[in-house]
C-alpha cells in the first residue's frame, strides 16, 4: 500500500510540479523607436528550457530616422520558468569588445504579459522594460505554404 501511495504521490508531482513552458516557447520580437530591438527565440528541449538573443544596434545621428542593425546570437542561460516569467541570463563578454571582455553575465525577466506579449526587464532597472511580441505559429496559406503568422511578405 506504501509503494501505491509513494508512486502516486510522484505522479501528481510530476504532473503538476513542471511549469507548462506553452506561453513562453517560440519567437519574440521587440522595437525601440520604430524599428527592431532584439529577436528572441525560446525552445523546450524534452523539457529543458533553451534559448538564443540578438540584440540590434539602434543609430540615432546624421539628422535620419533611427535604423538598427543585429549584433550576433548569444546563448541564454539559466533559463527557469516560474509560469508567469522566464529568468535567464546573457553573457555580456562579447558585447562592446575590449572593455566587455571582462564583464559579469546580465541578468534578464521576461514577464508574461498576455497571450504572445510580454515585457523584457533587465534585473535592477525597471526603467528599460521593453515590450516584446510572440510570433503566432505557423498557418498554412492557400497553396499548402506555411508561414509564420503577421503581415504578408511584400
Amino acid at each position: 500500500m506504501k509503494r501505491i501511495f509513494l508512486l502516486a504521490s510522484v505522479c501528481v508531482c510530476l504532473a503538476f510540479g513542471a511549469a507548462d513552458t506553452s506561453s513562453v516557447a517560440g519567437v519574440w520580437h521587440g522595437q525601440m523607436d520604430g524599428v527592431s530591438a532584439l529577436d528572441m527565440t525560446i525552445s523546450d528541449e524534452g523539457g529543458e528550457l533553451t534559448g538564443a538573443i540578438v540584440f540590434y544596434l539602434i543609430r540615432h545621428n546624421d539628422g535620419q530616422p533611427p535604423r538598427s542593425s543585429p549584433g550576433g546570437p548569444t546563448p541564454m542561460f539559466n533559463l527557469k520558468f516560474d509560469g508567469t516569467g522566464l529568468d535567464f541570463r546573457v553573457s555580456h563578454r562579447r558585447a562592446h569588445p575590449p572593455r566587455t571582455a571582462n564583464d559579469p553575465p546580465v541578468s534578464f525577466r521576461l514577464k508574461i504579459t498576455g497571450p504572445d506579449e510580454g515585457v523584457l526587464v533587465r534585473e535592477g532597472d525597471e526603467s528599460t522594460a521593453l515590450p516584446i511580441v510572440r510570433e503566432k505559429e505557423a498557418t498554412a496559406e492557400p497553396g499548402g505554404s506555411a508561414r509564420a503568422g503577421g503581415p504578408a511578405p511584400h
